[in-house]
C-alpha cells in the first residue's frame, strides 16, 4: 500500500526520530497520565475472589488470552485502587525476554466487564483528555515505544524492569486527539487485516505439519505407498495382520514388533538435572526448545562450560545418529537426531538413546517416535496433567514396528523426500508470516511517527 507524506515536516530534534510532521508536538508520556502505578497480588483464592490479571495472558500484539484466570484474595483497599476501567493500558514491567518486556494491553469494554485487578509485574496507565489511548496502544506495541522501553530497562538477576518514571519518559510524537483517533482507527482496521491473514496462514501450517505426521505415521505402521514400493523392488501391496498392540493396528505381515527398550543399546533420562549455564560456555545443553521433529536446532541453545560438559556425560556421551527425545513441557514427544559433528550434553527434561544397529536404523526410530502411535502412548501420561510429561518407563515401553533392514532403509529414503517437500511448503508459509508481520510493525511505526498521511485513507469512526 501507497501512503502520501504530509505537506510539510519538521525536525523533531530527537535523532532517532528525525523529521515530524510541522503541526506535531514532541512530548513524554508523563505529560498526558492521570494514572502511572503498580498492581498488586495477594494470597490465591478462588472464583469468589477477586480476578488478578498477569503479564503471562498479554501477547505479544497487545491482546489478551486468559485461559487460566488466577483468583487472588484482596482488601478492599487493593481492590479499590487496582482495578482496572475501560481506556487503562497495562504494561509488562518485569521479564526475563526483551521480546516480552513493555507488551502492552489496552482494557477495553469485555475486559473492563471482568471487574480485574493487576499483578504487581505490570504497570498502569490511565491518560487524560488530550492523549487517546488507542493511539498510545500502538505506539507502545511498535518499535518507537518497545525499544525505548528496553533500552531504558534496568537488569537485575536476570530480569528487565520497568518502572513508572521509565514509562514517563518514552518520547512521542502527538498530533492532536481528532488526528490521534483517525490514525488509531486505521491502524486498527490494517491490523486486523494484518491478523486475519496471518491466522489463515498458521491454519495453513498446522494443517502441514498434520499431513506430515500422518505421513509419517502411517509409513512406519503399514509401509510404502504402492508405487513407492514397486519403484525399490518390494512388494506394493504386502499381507497385512493384526499386530494385537492397540496402538499400532495392522502391520504387514512379515514384520514385528517390539518395545522401544528394546530396540536401543543404551536408554538415559537426565531427570531434572539442570545444568549451570555459561555465557561463555563452550558446548551446547540440548533443551526441549531445542528439539523439533526430526530436527536439531541449536543455535540459540544456551551454554555450558567443559567442565559441566564433562559432569554431564559421564553417563553417557552423544554421539553421531544418537536420539534426543524431550520428555516433559508443552513439547513433549518430539525426537531428532544428533547431527556429524555436533559436541552437546543433555539439559533437564530430555532422554538419550542409543539405538542398537543390528535390528533398527537410528533414523526409523526417530521417525517412530516422532509418529502419532508414540504420541498417543505419551498422552496416557499427559492427559489432563497440570505440567506435561511423559513417564520414563512408558517411553521405554513404547511399541514400535520392525520392519526388516532393508525396508527400513527404504521408508526413511521415501520419507527424506517426502518430508523435505512439506517443510519447504511450510518454510515459504512461514516466510510469509515473517513479511507480513515486519509490513505491520512498519505500517505501524510509520503511521505513529507521521512519516505517512493516512488522513485521507482513513475511513469509519473513531475507535
Amino acid at each position: 500500500m501507497k501512503f502520501p507524506s504530509y505537506p510539510k515536516y519538521k525536525d523533531s530534534g530527537v535523532e532517532w526520530l528525525g523529521e515530524v510532521p510541522e503541526h506535531w508536538e514532541i512530548k513524554r508520556f508523563k505529560h498526558f497520565l492521570l494514572l502511572n502505578d503498580g498492581g498488586t497480588w495477594g494470597d490465591l483464592g478462588d472464583e469468589s475472589d477477586t480476578l488478578v490479571l498477569r503479564s503471562t495472558e498479554q501477547s505479544l500484539d497487545g491482546s489478551w488470552k486468559i485461559d487460566d484466570p488466577a483468583y487472588c484474595i484482596l482488601s478492599n483497599k487493593e481492590k479499590a485502587e487496582c482495578t482496572l476501567n475501560e481506556g487503562d493500558i497495562v504494561v509488562t514491567k518485569s521479564s526475563g525476554s526483551s521480546l516480552h518486556i513493555g507488551k502492552s494491553s489496552l482494557v477495553d469494554k469485555n475486559i473492563s466487564q471482568l471487574q480485574a485487578c493487576f499483578s504487581n509485574f505490570m504497570q498502569r496507565l490511565r491518560f487524560n483528555k488530550k492523549f487517546s489511548p488507542f493511539f498510545a496502544t500502538h505506539i507502545l506495541n511498535s518499535p518507537t515505544g518497545r525499544l525505548q522501553m528496553v533500552f531504558n530497562s534496568s537488569t537485575t538477576t536476570g530480569l528487565a524492569n520497568l518502572n513508572g518514571t521509565t514509562i514517563g519518559k518514552i518520547l512521542v510524537a502527538t498530533p492532536p486527539l481528532s488526528e490521534q483517533l483517525t490514525i488509531a482507527t486505521f491502524l486498527d482496521a490494517q491490523t486486523a487485516k494484518i491478523d486475519t491473514l496471518v491466522a489463515k496462514k498458521r491454519e495453513l501450517i498446522d494443517m502441514l505439519k498434520e499431513k506430515r505426521a500422518a505421513l509419517i505415521t502411517r509409513t512406519v505402521t503399514r509401509g510404502l505407498p504402492p508405487d513407492a514400493a514397486k519403484a525399490v523392488g518390494l512388494d506394493p501391496n504386502p499381507r497385512m495382520k493384526d499386530s494385537g498392540v492397540e496402538w499400532l493396528g495392522e502391520v504387514p505381515e512379515h514384520w514385528s514388533h517390539t518395545r522401544l527398550k528394546y530396540a536401543c543399546s543404551h536408554i538415559v533420562d537426565c531427570l531434572h538435572s539442570t545444568p549451570k549455564y555459561s555465557e561463555d560456555g563452550e558446548y551446547p545443553a540440548i533443551r526441549t526448545a531445542d528439539v523439533f521433529p526430526g530436527k536439531l536446532c541449536i543455535e540459540n541453545a544456551k551454554m555450558v562450560s567443559h567442565e559441566e560438559y564433562v559432569e554431564r556425560v559421564l553417563r553417557l556421551k552423544l554421539e553421531e545418529d544418537d536420539i534426543v527425545y524431550g520428555r516433559e513441557g508443552e513439547r513433549y514427544g518430539y525426537a531428532a537426531l544428533i547431527p556429524k559433528g555436533v559436541t552437546a550434553c543433555l539439559a533437564q527434561r530430555m532422554m538419550h538413546f542409543r539405538v542398537d544397529q543390528r535390528f533398527f536404523l537410528s533414523k526409523f526410530i526417530m521417525l517412530s517416535l516422532n509418529s502419532m502411535h508414540c504420541y498417543m502412548q505419551a498422552s496416557q501420561d499427559v492427559m489432563g496433567a497440570t505440567a506435561p510429561h511423559v513417564n520414563v518407563e512408558t517411553i521405554r515401553n513404547y511399541w514400535i514396528a520392525e520392519p526388516p533392514i532393508n525396508e527400513q532403509q527404504a521408508i526413511t529414503d521415501y520419507l527424506d523426500r517426502e518430508t523435505t517437500k512439506h517443510d519447504q511448503m511450510t518454510a515459504k508459509v512461514e516466510a510469509a508470516i515473517e513479511r507480513l508481520q515486519e509490513y505491520r510493525s512498519a505500517l505501524i511505526t510509520a503511521a505513529v511517527t507521521g512519516k505517512i498521511d493516512i488522513r485521507e485513507a482513513h475511513t469509519g469512526g473513531t475507535p
